[in-house]
């Protein structure tokens, strides 16, 4: 090689190495810690974190948004290692002491490590519903800490959702003295979630991206916390599943309600007609409302006519009576008829026999207890325009002052306005496909069997 070839080299390198040692880049400050010191520094810094809140912090916990709902747990952190801790898990919003740790691993993170309100979620013995058998509500008591931003603390779950297969993110949020106050409210707005008995039995989401409006149907599970939300318009498929948690003004969902590219999360409620409503920029809102009647009528009842074959509906009060479908002025009349009777006997049975090739159609009424089965005998319509069925008075199989404490459950059977049917796509202990019976003009709903 030249000699002015080698030169040139060697300059080259000598600029090279004059550069690197002038560049001190914030991640090679960082790597003068060892990683102990890292670790070290990250623990101070987050116990200092859960220290500087003055009304320590509020967490609305969803421990899985594709099963579950959100629940909010108020935490005050002391420098002794011990912390208060309050919850809307149920109706105990009570303030408890318990202990935590800062704890170092391949990460830091924090750990309630004395029994609180925040382990009824990780309790495997206590499971909301029968798929959760064995994994409680999926919560966790341990977190990784991840940082700070906007003032809210990050961690992530320690446990992994089955179910994305990522730990979850958790956000700590700075509580407010009113948060603490306020935190029984929660529980208060539980009843509006749920739907009061004096609303219309059908609900609704309804969307608005400041041009078009759609509605899709909306049920809520109680027990779960959790909603879905179906469209009802043909070729519009775009359905919204989401966890709820409960404020003292309304509800939070996780997932947001996308709409128009904004994403909506917090239902303010209102008490006026029962609604929650979202409202972004620009006329983007989601709504969650009451129906006097069901987004889609079915032809349901039309197999249930004359001229149909026999078909048979039956309530049956040992396996249904505490089907979700079942509203609450149903279970009332229920209740009714069995304070009427004597303590040995109560409704077991209420039974509707369509198009029998002896005796027509009628609604029949058996008893636990050794009571004889009473039969209301009945013509029935149909209303095409609003799609019900009418059950009409004909006669009764005893006499008037024998049947009259079944007055007020068979008034609503029979109501002139009719009654709206629909197959239901989910079981109920058997395989037997369910139908309910819904009044046009009230509150009820009664749960059957199709026999």
């Amino acid at each position: 090689m030249k000699a002015q070839n080698i030169f040139k080299y060697l300059i080259i390198g000598f600029i090279a190495l004059l550069f690197a040692a002038c560049t001190n880049t914030d991640a090679e400050q960082k790597f003068e810690q060892t990683p102990t010191e890292r670790l070290n520094a990250q623990k101070k810094e987050l116990n200092d974190l859960l220290l500087s809140s003055e009304n320590g912090w509020k967490v609305v916990y969803f421990t899985d948004n594709t099963v579950l709902g959100g629940y909010t747990h108020l935490i005050k952190f002391a420098q002794d290692g011990t912390v208060q801790m309050a919850s809307d898990f149920d109706d105990d919003t009570d303030v408890y002491k318990s202990e935590y740790a800062i704890q170092l691993g391949s990460t830091v993170s924090l750990v309630f490590t004395t029994k609180n309100r925040i382990h009824l979620l990780s309790d495997s013995d206590d499971y909301p519903i029968p798929a959760l058998r064995a994994k409680g509500y999926l919560g966790d008591f341990q977190f990784l800490y991840y940082g700070q931003e906007n003032g809210e603390i990050i961690f992530k779950t320690n446990r992994v959702n089955e179910n994305t297969g990522v730990n979850g993110e958790l956000r700590f949020v700075k509580a407010t003295a009113q948060d603490w106050t306020d935190l029984h409210k929660n529980i208060d707005m539980i009843d509006n979630v749920v739907g009061d008995p004096s609303r219309p039995l059908f609900r609704l989401l309804e969307t608005n991206d400041g041009k078009t409006i759609h509605q899709f149907d909306f049920t809520f599970s109680e027990v779960t916390r959790f909603a879905e939300a179906n469209s009802v318009e043909t070729g519009y498929s775009v359905t919204y599943d989401m966890g709820i948690g409960y404020s003292p003004t309304g509800i939070v969902v996780s997932p947001a309600v996308e709409v128009g590219g904004q994403k909506l999360s917090v239902f303010v409620y209102k008490d006026s007609d029962g609604s929650f409503t979202a409202t972004g920029t620009n006329g983007v809102s989601a709504t969650i409302k009451y129906s006097s009647k069901p987004l889609v009528l079915t032809d349901d009842y039309k197999k249930l006519l004359p001229g149909q074959p026999q078909s048979v509906y039956a309530y049956i009060a040992a396996n249904l009576y505490t089907a979700p479908t079942n509203s609450d002025l149903f279970k009332t009349l229920v209740n009714k008829v069995n304070a009427t009777l004597p303590a040995n006997q109560s409704i077991a049975r209420v039974q509707i026999v369509f198009n029998n090739a002896v005796n027509g159609t009628y609604i029949q009424y058996q008893f636990n207890g050794g009571k004889a089965t009473i039969s209301h005998l009945v013509t029935t319509k149909e209303d095409a325009v609003n799609k019900t069925i009418i059950l009409t008075h004909t006669g009764w199989t005893q006499s008037a002052a024998a049947v009259a404490f079944l007055k007020d459950l068979d008034a609503e059977l029979t109501n002139p306005k009719g009654l709206y049917v629909k197959k239901e796509n989910f079981k109920i202990t058997y395989s037997n496909t369910i139908y309910t019976f819904t009044s046009a003009a009230s509150n009820f709903r009664m749960t059957t069997y199709a026999l």
